[in-house]
């Protein structure tokens, strides 16, 4: 039973698209017979050997249902209750996540604004200080986004900065995978060179945005940066009891590399409606839009006027980001196609001429 126009396109949120048909396959193929509940199946033992692969022999896979669950679970094993977070003021963590990692875990975030969208030493030290003070919640834990809320992209060297940083003030770094896939596909680099090797301790992986159906991990990169991640998991309420079905998406996409390909093409059409945009600028076709941040990943950034914004709003589906000086936010999925774009141009250049 279908209940919606399937032909409807938006570019609110990759989270808008729908289901790989290979993970949906992986879904069906992992539902015959019967499995050991909890993650003692087959298809979660896979993905730990996967994981391990990919990420290095001491890596270890915890899924779980959805992005913010992976989250507080992480950031709650990596600290005692007295500890603090350093992380982005447009961190998703401080942002969109209903105030659970404080809520939830108890813990502190310590927000400091980002370049970019991007944290650097010397904007976390702002915030790293107070180390042994009674009256001062711990830092001890750096929180990064990769790809970042506005869609750049961390560098390798800059992730490595980060984690030395972070490591020679006793703190742990942690990083927000949601939109991983669209990263590793924008560097063009394995998993493990801006994550494993740059010194990141957690990762939470994301799914869900690439075409899963409800399905996140925590990575755990250096096991000795967390505790009780199993006992944090059940009692979030984040433990799948029929697991297969979680592990068995991310397997898929982890499989001959489905994940990157299909991110990758979410960055192109990204690519292809900012170049579309800027090449009628350039004719003197649009006015009155300008670029926020770089597009790196699969979202573009604008400044245009809201009142324009509103009006398209009524004929496309996406979000504004900074009411207060125009931002909007423009996301392409994995089954964003050439022709939607081409239409959501036309679209804003009939606003805009």
């Amino acid at each position: 039973m279908t209940l919606h126009d399937v032909s409807w396109r938006g570019f609110a949120s990759d989270n808008y698209s729908g289901v790989l048909p290979e993970v949906m396959a992986a879904v069906e193929g992992a539902n015959h017979g019967h499995q050991v509940a909890y993650g003692g199946d087959d298809y979660t033992a896979a993905l730990g050997v996967k994981i391990a692969e990919i990420f290095g022999p001491q890596a270890q896979v915890f899924p779980l249902f959805n992005g913010t669950g992976a989250n507080v679970v992480a950031l709650t094993s990596m600290m005692p209750r007295w500890g603090a977070v350093i992380c982005s003021t447009s961190g998703h963590i401080h942002t969109d996540e209903g105030g659970a990692p404080e809520r939830v875990s108890g813990l502190k975030l310590y927000p400091v604004a980002p370049v970019a969208g991007k944290l650097t030493p010397e904007i976390v030290a702002t915030q790293a200080y107070g180390f042994g003070d009674e009256h001062r919640a711990q830092p001890l834990v750096v929180s990064i986004t990769q790809s970042t809320e506005v869609g750049t992209v961390y560098r390798p060297e800059e992730v490595s900065a980060l984690a030395d940083f972070a490591h020679s003030k006793g703190m742990l770094l942690h990083m927000d995978g949601a939109r991983l896939f669209n990263a590793a596909a924008s560097l063009g680099i394995p998993f493990a060179d801006f994550t494993t090797k740059a010194g990141v301790d957690v990762l939470s992986l994301g799914a869900t945005k690439n075409g899963a159906l409800g399905a996140e991990a925590i990575v755990v990169l250096n096991p000795d940066a967390v505790e009780g991640i199993p006992y944090l998991r059940k009692m979030s309420m984040q433990l799948p009891s029929k697991m297969r079905f979680v592990s068995a998406q991310i397997l898929a996409l982890l499989e001959n590399s489905l994940g990157i390909t299909t991110a990758a093409q979410s960055n192109r059409m990204a690519q292809l409606l900012r170049s579309q945009l800027e090449e009628r600028i350039d004719q003197g076709r649009i006015t009155g839009l300008e670029f926020s941040y770089p597009t790196e990943s699969n979202g573009v950034f604008a400044l245009i006027d809201l009142a324009v914004a509103e009006r398209l709003r009524q004929k496309v589906r996406f979000y504004d980001w900074d009411q207060s000086r125009g931002e909007v936010r423009w996301m392409c999925s994995f089954d964003t196609t050439a022709e939607d774009i081409e239409g959501f141009v036309d679209l804003i250049e009939a606003e805009l001429q």
